[in-house]
């Protein structure tokens, strides 16, 4: 493989597992004993950014909110209170105009609740790292780190950066998050103290490699940062969670079906309505048009169950509450209906569907026996 000149750390290495330890300190221009030199980590921090995951950015606000009223019956009593709000209606028109506001803004507060919650467990995952440069032993925060740095790592630490393990002691890491795996794994250079393994290595069974975002369970470690931020794995699982996808259920498909079908109808009818209605003869003093809008606006709107989108959003959302409740974030509504109608769940064998932590509940000391109600 091909060496590459500093300015190129940046891009992560797909197989650096089965890559010579020496061979992956010459690519990254590192020394396996004193590290990157304060200048040089410098210089890669500013070129290259923080080692800390990014998003892509969200929609502002008020465009979340109108979309909200992308909708087939929304749109067609917007449409219909606004033909009312011209003819002079102004009661009938705020009446359809507050029940798809009351609609839509049920939907908004539920999504953006969701997303804050999102953000807030995001933003509360925070970490150090024990770092050597120029010889020096450093604690810096873990988004200062950059390709290359030589990272040291003792029972207890939260793995900051994708990592090639130079020297490992009993070292064992729960990498749950990425794996499923909820026992510890444990990692190991080989009699050699350099282990190489073959390029098609499954990541979980990558012994000379440890990951970001995983916990340290015991021993002792060191190694060579081969990928920060969006570039690690958990980084990749994170870019994949954020792609945009078009959430559709049997009940969203099936209300939009209905919706599509119901409004053709009522609009053919309206329209049939209306020029009937145009064709007669009105008296003098009164406008045909007024008289013949009146009956065809009459009929969207009595046609129309404007109730029904009201109807399921408030039900929906029970649902979300309800599993928010029992600690489980929903941030799209439809989804709750998916959950519902799931029978049969599939797992590894792992069987991981949790946040692979335990909590005490109940604490026995001196013969007597208390309920743990919260975390310190």
């Amino acid at each position: 493989m091909p060496s590459r000149a500093a300015n190129d750390v940046d891009v992560a290495e797909q197989y650096w597992h089965y890559l010579e330890v020496s061979k992956v300190a010459t690519i990254l221009e590192t020394n396996l004993e004193s590290g990157l030199e304060p200048t040089e980590a410098n210089h890669r921090q500013q070129k290259f950014g923080a080692n800390e995951l990014t998003v892509k950015a969200g929609k502002p606000a008020w465009l979340k909110f109108i979309l909200q009223f992308n909708q087939p019956l929304l749109i067609i009593l917007l449409s219909a209170g606004l033909i009312k709000a011209v003819i002079g209606e102004w009661l009938n028109a705020s009446v359809i105009w507050g029940v798809t506001t009351t609609n839509a803004t049920i939907s908004f507060i539920q999504e953006a609740g969701a997303e804050k919650k999102i953000e807030a467990l995001a933003q509360a995952v925070t970490t150090e790292a024990t770092v050597i440069r120029g010889g020096k032993k450093l604690r810096i925060p873990s988004k200062e780190l950059v390709v290359g740095d030589l990272v040291t790592l003792t029972s207890g630490d939260k793995v900051p950066a994708d990592l090639r393990l130079v020297k490992v002691r009993d070292l064992q890491i729960d990498e749950s998050g990425l794996t499923g795996e909820s026992v510890a794994v444990e990692k190991e250079l080989g009699e050699s103290g350099d282990l190489v393994l073959p390029q098609e290595t499954p990541l979980a069974e990558r012994d000379n490699m440890a990951y970001a975002g995983s916990f340290v369970t015991f021993g002792q470690a060191s190694g060579i940062v081969i990928a920060i931020a969006n570039k690690t794995e958990t980084g990749k699982i994170s870019q994949l969670l954020d792609r945009h996808i078009d959430l559709t259920t049997p009940l969203t498909r099936k209300f939009n079906q209905f919706s599509q079908n119901w409004l053709l109808f009522v609009l053919g009818m309206a329209t049939l309505t209306f020029a009937v209605r145009l064709g007669r003869p009105v008296p003098a003093g009164v406008s045909a048009f007024k008289e013949a809008v009146e009956p065809a606006v009459a009929l969207i709107v009595g046609a129309i169950p404007e109730g029904l989108p009201a109807v399921i959003t408030v039900t929906l959302a029970v649902g979300v509450s309800r599993m928010a409740n029992r600690h489980a974030i929903v941030r799209k509504l439809p989804a709750v209906e998916t959950l519902g109608g799931a029978t049969v769940i599939c797992s590894d064998k792992t069987g991981t569907l949790t946040e692979n932590q335990m909590t005490v509940q109940e604490i026995y000391s001196g013969g007597e026996s208390y309920s743990v109600t919260g975390t310190g």
